[in-house]
């Protein structure tokens, strides 16, 4: 995709959605770590129902550590792999407790090494916490990146270094957010819905979907 259309293509997504933002439900940098690590192979709804009555009791890695493990797997049951997924934020906390204060780390090398957390974890707490232009690539920015022509790659990683390289200023910080939804919503796994898509004229993707048929109704 040439610059220009790279340019046109985030600013119709801007325009579209100004103030882009995750789904996942937090109140600081911590709760957003938790969140993001537990929303693997889980979606932002599941992820969101189990983590409103836990952000209530803890907000902090110390507090984290003062409900204990048993008592996170009660709260975040309904989540897949909900047992190693507790296991993993407990010990993250005592990390973050023993070695940082307790404070969250702003550099993406030091995020993934607490357990749990990996690179796109590690990008999206960048990025929504501290406010860095980082891009997380998940399956639905994967796929967009490659369908459209925006950023074609065979890895995660190739995607998520070219976006960072031809992403242009002011979309750099919210790019990451416009793709995510769009993908969750518009440009979807199995049917795009190229019909309502306000970059279909500057996309790759050359099996556009047309509007669905209505269907008739009879008296």
């Amino acid at each position: 995709m040439k610059k220009d259309d790279i340019f046109e293509f985030y600013r119709r997504l801007a325009e579209a959605n100004p103030e882009p933002e995750t789904e996942l439900e937090f109140g600081n940098a911590y709760q957003l770590v938790v969140a993001v690590a537990l929303s693997a192979q889980s979606t932002d709804i599941g992820v969101n129902k189990a983590t409103r009555t836990l952000f209530a009791k803890v907000e902090t890695p110390q507090q984290m550590l003062d409900l204990g493990e048993e008592a996170l797997k009660d709260h975040i049951k309904t989540i897949g792999l909900f047992n190693t997924k507790a296991k993993n934020v407990i010990a993250a906390a005592r990390i973050l407790v023993d070695e940082f204060g307790g404070e969250v780390p702003q550099e993406r090398e030091t995020l993934e090494k607490l357990p749990g957390v990996g690179r796109k974890t590690a990008n999206v707490v960048l990025n929504c916490a501290f406010g860095q232009e980082t891009f997380a690539v998940d399956t639905h920015i994967f796929r967009v990146g490659n369908r459209t022509g925006l950023a074609p790659g065979k890895t995660v990683l190739a995607v998520e270094k070219k976006l960072d390289k031809q992403t242009p200023q002011p979309f750099r910080v919210g790019a990451h957010h416009w793709l995510i939804l769009h993908g969750r919503y518009v440009c979807k796994a199995r049917t795009p819905e190229c019909w309502r898509c306000e970059v279909a004229d500057l996309c790759r993707f050359k099996k556009k979907t047309p509007q669905p048929a209505k269907r008739r109704t009879t008296a």
